[in-house]
């Protein structure tokens, strides 16, 4: 599976960058633009912990 669709997919960038063999910051300064989505996900999850 391609970094993007992992991170895409919600897997944590550490074990995203792990798999691929980069670091996190490598990871995240090469995929960065690759990420989309992820903003709708990230407030769903914060509405539920706050709800809890």
């Amino acid at each position: 599976m391609r970094v993007r669709k992992r991170l895409n997919a919600g897997v944590h960038a550490p074990e995203a960058a792990e798999r691929a063999g980069h670091g996190v910051d490598v990871l995240l300064r090469v995929y960065v633009k690759c990420i989309d989505g992820q903003r709708d996900v990230a407030n769903r999850r914060i509405l539920e912990a706050l709800a809890a």
